[in-house]
């Protein structure tokens, strides 16, 4: 008689849920790095002047580096060590932090913002590596994944909050400066906490594939933003064929590589890659216009930034409390059904932002933020843990870097191409008179901010403000309609049983012989 025992993986200890909660910190504070700023627009548009191309590239700019570095980084991460590489990131966030806090100008602010992306490049792949090197059940992993994946939108959720609060009683810079103690935590409890490890890769990181990666993705950009906010002239086609020669040299290169920085064999999985589109486009329709939405309650409703900030308050309280119920949704519809109803609640709740603007009372908005918040929450955790756990263990690392390139490319996406429709719906909404002063008149159609201290006039103003309101609604029926799409493609595309490469963590237990 033969005896067939499977053994169980070892399960996490405190030391590892401790270290856990230094690694959700870390993902917390990029979180609220990427969306503190918004409630800062006004202020720091009064101080340093930007122009309305240089606000959204000082909004996105962090995005659109972070993005393009994370795969890698991660490559980088797995020669070096991903907790040195992580403790390296820490000590350079929060210098980079000191100098956006205290930039001058427009011009220094961008670039500030842009040596934060680097930075903060270097922490986000380390930083789910990790987890998965922590938690080896599958079940304690999956909480895990949900507590990191409920952190990053939480902390997206919870920037204009912090940023009310920092606005409120300093400089506009100050929100820079609050990553400074928190990264000294991280340092020092990463040192003594986290565990060190690496990949199995001895091939040398490949800058020229990172290079043409963002050569695909900044030109286009460009491209979008100029065409919204100057008007199209030969660059728009000119980046725009510059942004798909780059995106066609980079899938050629991947596809030769042994080791490729992105594995595109992945997007052949269904659950792979509808759990990476499904990703990329709820949060690109919940950051870009959640840029937008911070300026409204602060320039058309007239809150202060603390006001602002708790006005969005029901976002981030119903993304924080999604996990107590996303375990149950997930057993009871299975992934993709989890997804994809969720991106319809979260369509639902950005279409009731549009049609609760022009009401003069709070409470619809805060019941249209709450149910934008749940939908955007488990969407968010269910599809981070569908891309890691679609793929066998051994292409863990690739898949986890995807998801974190996916997050932060939706977002800043989100921004550049959402706030260019906003902007242009802004103007197009627009109605000066003949007789209004040519310097005015260049203010109100830069930007609302603008418009807030360039016109003296009550009815200028007034009328500035319906029309970035009701540029606002169509944004917002846009993304609604986008979340539509995505919902209805994660529930046909993302299976919805426990996806194969994961099987054998739930293999029972056999003793004595088969039957």
């Amino acid at each position: 008689m033969t005896e067939t025992v499977e053994s169980a993986p070892s399960r996490a200890g405190r030391r590892e849920w401790a270290a856990l909660a230094a690694l959700v910190s870390v993902v917390l504070l990029l979180a609220i790095d990427g969306t503190v700023l918004y409630l800062a627009v006004p202020s720091l548009t009064a101080d340093i002047r930007p122009s309305a191309t240089q606000l959204l590239w000082i909004g996105d700019i962090y995005g659109f580096v972070l993005a393009g570095l994370l795969i890698t980084m991660g490559n980088l991460a797995d020669r070096i060590g991903r907790k040195r590489l992580l403790l390296i990131g820490a000590g350079a966030f929060g210098t980079a932090s000191v100098l956006a806090a205290l930039a001058p100008n427009a011009e220094t602010l961008i670039a500030a913002r842009a040596l934060l992306g680097v930075a903060g490049a270097t922490l986000m792949p380390s930083t789910l590596s990790i987890v998965r090197a922590m938690f080896a059940d599958p079940r304690q992993r999956t909480t895990a994944i949900a507590v990191w994946s409920a952190g990053a939108t939480a902390g997206a959720a919870a920037g204009p909050l912090v940023g009310g609060v920092l606005l409120e009683h300093f400089w506009w810079g100050s929100v820079f400066l609050i990553n400074v103690p928190v990264m000294a935590v991280v340092l020092v409890a990463g040192a003594v906490l986290l565990p060190e490890s690496r990949g199995s890769s001895t091939y040398p990181v490949d800058w020229l594939s990172s290079l043409l990666s963002i050569l695909a993705i900044v030109p286009l950009v460009y491209a979008v933003k100029h065409w919204a906010g100057t008007g199209f002239d030969w660059t728009v086609p000119g980046t725009a064929l510059l942004a798909a020669v780059g995106g066609w040299l980079f899938l050629r290169r991947q596809s030769r590589l042994a080791l490729p920085l992105v594995d595109i064999s992945l997007f052949r999985m269904p659950a792979f890659s509808g759990a990476v589109a499904a990703t990329t486009l709820s949060i690109f329709a919940f950051l870009g216009l959640l840029f937008f939405f911070s300026q409204y309650l602060q320039l058309v409703r007239g809150y202060g930034p603390l006001k602002a900030g708790a006005a969005e308050l029901p976002t981030t309280l119903a993304a924080m409390a999604v996990i107590a119920v996303v375990g149950v949704l997930v057993a009871r519809l299975g992934a993709g059904r989890t997804i994809g109803g969720a991106l319809l609640v979260a369509a639902v709740g950005l279409a009731g932002i549009g049609w609760t603007t022009d009401s003069s009372g709070y409470w619809g908005l805060g019941i249209a933020l709450t149910v934008l918040g749940l939908g955007v929450g488990v969407a968010m955790t269910v599809s981070t843990d569908a891309v890691v756990t679609a793929v066998p263990k051994e292409r863990a690392g690739a898949a986890s870097s995807i998801a974190e390139t996916a997050y932060e490319m939706g977002g800043a996406l989100g921004i550049a191409v959402l706030g260019s429709i906003q902007l242009a719906q802004y103007r197009a909404n627009l109605d000066l008179g003949p007789r209004t002063d040519p310097e005015v008149a260049a203010a109100v159609e830069d930007s609302l901010a603008r418009a807030a201290g360039a016109a003296a006039d009550s009815d200028i103003f007034t009328g500035a403000a319906h029309a970035f309101t009701t540029a606002l609604q169509s944004t917002s029926y846009l993304a609604a309609a986008l979340l539509v799409v995505a919902g209805v493609l994660a529930w046909r595309v993302i299976p919805s049983h426990r996806p194969t490469a994961d099987k054998e963590h739930h293999e029972p237990v056999r003793q004595g012989p088969h039957p």
